[in-house]
């Protein structure tokens, strides 16, 4: 088990923002994280990561129980993080290869002189993600585009055992998106690659490889199985509280409004 979520809730500032959400990830699955903005999809990310706690039920995470096992950078390790928040933190004078390489210490920025090994790996990794073209480039010079491609590549310089990306398609024109969407699916393809958990509000980011989908609504599970069950018309119907159609193309949902149905509970 990868992940393991039972009947967490957690309360922030006198207010609820999950409740009862359970959850179970297993290793060969990737999973999307999909709800619209507010429905807590932040939250549980900062409780995957061991930056909240929660108020109630029990959590475990890569073996590690919340509670039971001293967890923040331990725990941090094992994980790759991708979040556009992550993107104004490093040095302006770093070049992308650099802030690759820095995902082997789990820093921001190199404090350390890395290993012949590293530098090999980040190398790497900067080619199966397509970055050779400006490693050598100031990241904060990079397109949005960019900056995700070396953000992922950073998540992969330690070998984590789960991958969240969250939200990583933000900002970015089609071609850019597509390209990007590629290069996580070549990932998610490889026999040793992390468990994925990819958030999202864009039904049509969601991508072959994702066969496991999770539906958050105002902070608890709406529900959660196979992603072409989960992502259907009419499970979609009720989940937005509005009419709409799910249609299937290469393996990869499309949605648009039903103009002709009127929605009935």
């Amino acid at each position: 088990m990868i992940v393991q979520l039972d009947n967490v809730s957690l309360k922030r500032d006198g207010k609820w923002i999950l409740q009862n959400v359970n959850w179970q990830i297993e290793k060969g699955d990737h999973w999307v994280l999909f709800g619209l903005n507010g429905s807590g999809k932040t939250a549980i990310l900062n409780l995957l990561n061991a930056y909240f706690f929660p108020t109630t039920g029990r959590i475990n995470v890569l073996g590690m129980e919340f509670g039971k096992t001293y967890l923040g950078e331990k725990l941090r390790k094992q994980i790759g993080f991708v979040s556009s928040s992550l993107q104004e933190k490093f040095h302006s004078g770093d070049n992308a290869f650099e802030v690759v390489l820095s995902g082997a210490f789990a820093s921001i920025g190199l404090y350390e002189i890395p290993t012949d090994e590293m530098r090999e790996k980040a190398g790497s990794l900067i080619e199966v993600l397509g970055c050779d073209a400006y490693a050598n480039r100031n990241y904060q010079t990079l397109s949005q585009g960019e900056r995700q491609r070396v953000l992922i590549a950073r998540a992969l310089m330690a070998d984590p055992s789960l991958l969240i990306l969250d939200e990583p398609t933000n900002g970015l024109d089609f071609i850019a998106r597509e390209q990007l969407l590629e290069s996580i699916e070549s990932i998610a393809a490889q026999p040793d690659a992390p468990t994925i958990i990819y958030v999202t509000h864009h039904v049509e980011e969601i991508l072959p490889v994702f066969n496991k989908t999770l539906l958050l609504k105002e902070g608890k599970v709406y529900a959660a199985g196979n992603t072409e069950e989960m992502i259907s018309s009419e499970n979609l119907t009720h989940f937005f509280e509005l009419p709409v159609n799910v249609f299937w193309d290469n393996n990869r949902p499309l949605l648009s409004k039903n103009k002709h149905k009127v929605f009935s509970s």
